[in-house]
């Protein structure tokens, strides 16, 4: 049943946030700084696309040298034919306005919506076909837990859509994942790479 279920899924990454935090200079984008030898963006696109998704859509602020070097990786990955750009016009608000448009965004048969951050590098791999054979009925969401603490991605079946439409402003899914209650999944994940982000430029080191 599951894998039924994440064979209709597709895959986003929110790489639309300003990074305000992490900036050392004027126009400095977080997600084109160099992170291990690569662009950090590129750990979010690297598990997006070995997730067992429909498609991959990567939601920026209208970023074109993001976009770019997205494009090149979704080619070099096999994904070209399968990946989209979607651009949150209202991008500036915060994350819960690139969750809607991300969710707007998505085929109208899609039975749910990996979410991965963009600032997420470390995400490890087959966390996502986990995350699909948890999404059993009765079961809303899946997300990965190491610790005892929650991280990302996350896994939200179609029966979340219309909360994530509802979104706005800087408020993302917290709330929503909260009052799920047993309908929330959580995978224990060996890999603290579900809970490190880079905020700051000293993340990266």
């Amino acid at each position: 049943m599951a894998e039924s279920k994440s064979a209709g899924c597709d895959a986003v990454i929110l790489a639309a946030g300003a990074g305000r935090r992490f900036a050392r200079r004027p126009g400095e984008r977080k997600l084109l700084a160099a992170f291990e030898g690569r662009p950090l963006v590129a750990g979010a696109l690297d598990a997006a696309f070995a997730a067992p998704a429909q498609r991959v859509l990567l939601v920026t602020d209208g970023d074109a040298e993001l976009a770019a070097f997205a494009v090149a990786q979704a080619r070099t990955s096999g994904r070209d034919a399968d990946f989209e750009i979607v651009v949150a016009a209202d991008a500036a608000a915060g994350m819960g306005a690139s969750l809607r448009a991300a969710i707007q965004a998505l085929p109208p048969h899609s039975d749910g919506a990996f979410v991965f951050l963009g600032d997420m590098p470390r995400v490890p791999a087959g966390l996502a076909r986990e995350l699909a054979r948890a999404l059993v009925p009765g079961v809303d969401a899946a997300a990965p837990r190491f610790e005892g603490r929650r991280g990302h991605p996350v896994l939200f079946g179609r029966a979340c859509f219309p909360a994530l439409l509802a979104l706005s402003g800087d408020v993302g899914a917290r709330e929503l994942l909260a009052g799920l209650g047993d309908r929330l999944a959580l995978v224990d994940s060996p890999d603290a790479g579900v809970l490190f982000d880079v905020d700051r430029p000293a993340d990266l080191a």
